[in-house]
């Protein structure tokens, strides 16, 4: 592909941008000392907008980008349901139900949370289980797409691609820690929905035979009725209507929006409970919005170019590739490395906040002062892209790379969504009984998986929660309560109510999706 002079001037214009923002975000006032709360929450400082900018950006990547888009050229456009049930609900419930127990204790991550509701065990074990799923399939897989896209759009070596994104990644974040990359989101973002957008008009276009997008559209419904269902039958080896709507794509989507580090950790930097609630309810607008650019264009691809695709997650790629015209491919590259990159921080920050805060500081060095425990905050950071830098070209062999992620994070997901749903809503739960969910997470998944090789894995997501939800349900009853501690006093103290604006936008958006829902049903 052919890169204009004007297309690069805009691609370096964007990222000079966006990387003084970022350098300016970092520097610390003057005579003060960073301590974890600024490398690692940005001073629990974050207003809405940033929030809600900072969570679809981190979200939304070349897993969704290229990875979804490649779903939908195979199985159309139910794959949308990952942002409308996938994102869009998930997010409004995690805002009225998690946040206020969440920001109530005040705490850094995930484990820190487990800790201070159950004990140090359930915490020093899902933590250990992050790391490894944030370094070898999140990071890895995004690298991997990420270099993917750069090497079919401008020819860039594979493996030069995944070391120039990890370097960019790193130029920044590692310094910086979570302010340059929430404050960065924001740009991202914008300029992610612009470069999406563009496609799909350009993408219209071209189907319709230079008719315009409505035209398009309409050609679109005719030449490919069937990728337009929103629901597939219940067989469906990936996006069955029962795992969907009843299991499954739930617990996936409730414990990614509440309980994933590098999602919920921007809305713990909130300035208030008030300030993380209404971030939530733009992100879940902002999701609905970006729901079209990560599922139509793999459709206009199949109408357009499926006899020369070769792997469905080359069809985003070469979207852009064959469609763009020049002077406007700089922008859209831009905004597909903007995906990339926005996510690879949020990944690395959240990576290094679990390792320092609940592994390092507990494990190794309780005594470690705020300064060491930035300092280890940075190693981690680095090393956490290093190792993901060297894994992610053995990616090289998968056809569909976003149903590796969502299935194999699915292998733990069951474990959490029952540890975070007894933890804060449960108050008899016991330790015991969470520790017995997190070691069993993965050996039920696994067996279920040998035993049952034709079960969708989202319906075997759904059999492994009831499983280990049964399994605490049991510990709990037949054990002694855990003692009374001071924090989960604290929690139980959290208030869930949400203003009027809240709950109507909220409804707004319930019955948006349902419309949408029963149009391409």
């Amino acid at each position: 592909m052919k890169i204009e002079t004007l297309d690069l001037a805009v691609f370096l214009i964007y990222f000079l941008v966006v990387l003084g923002i970022a350098l300016w975000v970092s520097r610390a006032p003057r005579g003060h000392t960073r301590n974890t709360e600024d490398y690692f929450l940005a001073g629990r400082g974050l207003p809405w907008w940033i929030i809600g900018a900072s969570l679809v950006a981190s979200n939304i990547s070349t897993e969704q980008l290229v990875g979804m888009n490649g779903t939908a050229f195979v199985s159309g456009i139910a794959v949308i349901s990952y942002s409308w049930i996938g994102a869009c609900i998930p997010q409004l419930l995690v805002a009225k139900f998690f946040l206020p127990a969440f920001l109530k204790m005040k705490v850094y991550s995930m484990p820190q949370f487990l800790e201070l509701r159950f004990d140090h065990r359930v915490s020093t074990g899902m933590g250990i289980f992050w790391l490894l799923v944030y370094v070898f399939v999140n990071l890895t897989s995004v690298l991997y797409l990420g270099a993917l896209s750069l090497e079919t759009l401008v020819g860039l070596p594979l493996v030069w691609g995944v070391v120039a994104l990890a370097a960019v990644a790193a130029f920044y974040t590692v310094y910086g820690g979570l302010a340059p990359v929430a404050w960065t989101d924001f740009i991202q973002v914008a300029i992610l929905i612009l470069g999406g957008a563009m496609v799909i008009v350009f993408g219209l276009d071209a189907v319709s035979g230079g008719n315009g997008i409505i035209a398009g559209f309409i050609e679109l419904l005719n030449r490919a009725p069937d990728k337009f269902h929103t629901v597939l039958e219940a067989s469906h080896p990936d996006l069955p209507w029962t795992g969907v709507f009843f299991s499954g794509l739930w617990i996936a989507a409730v414990s990614y929006w509440g309980c994933n580090q590098y999602i919920i950790q921007k809305a713990l930097a909130a300035r208030s409970l008030r300030e993380a609630q209404y971030g939530l309810v733009f992100a879940s607008f902002l999701s609905l919005t970006v729901s079209f650019i990560i599922v139509f264009p793999g459709v206009i691809a199949w109408v357009l170019y499926s006899d020369v695709i070769q792997k469905p997650d080359e069809a985003y790629p070469t979207l852009i590739r064959e469609l763009i015209p020049a002077g406007y491919t700089g922008l859209i590259i831009a905004a597909l490395v903007a995906a990339i990159i926005s996510s690879l921080n949020s990944m690395t920050n959240s990576a290094a906040t679990i390792f320092t805060m609940d592994v390092y500081r507990k494990l190794f060095r309780k005594d470690a002062s705020e300064k060491e425990c930035v300092q280890t905050g940075r190693i981690a950071s680095a090393v956490a892209l290093t190792v993901a830098s060297c894994c992610a070209p053995l990616l090289v062999n998968l056809s569909q790379v976003f149903q590796f992620i969502q299935e194999y994070t699915g292998f733990i997901t069951p474990g959490i969504m029952a540890i975070f749903l007894a933890g804060p809503f449960w108050k008899r739960a016991t330790s015991g009984a969470a520790l017995a969910a997190a070691l069993l997470t993965i050996p039920v998944s696994a067996a279920l998986k040998f035993l049952l090789p034709n079960l969708g894995f989202l319906n075997r997501m759904g059999i492994t929660f009831a499983l280990l939800m049964a399994v605490i349900a049991v510990i709990t009853f037949t054990t002694q309560p855990d003692p009374e501690r001071k924090e989960r006093l604290e929690m139980r103290e959290a208030r869930f109510d949400t203003p009027a604006l809240f709950n109507a936008l909220a409804l707004l958006l319930l019955g948006t999706i349902t419309a949408l829902y029963l149009y391409f049903r």
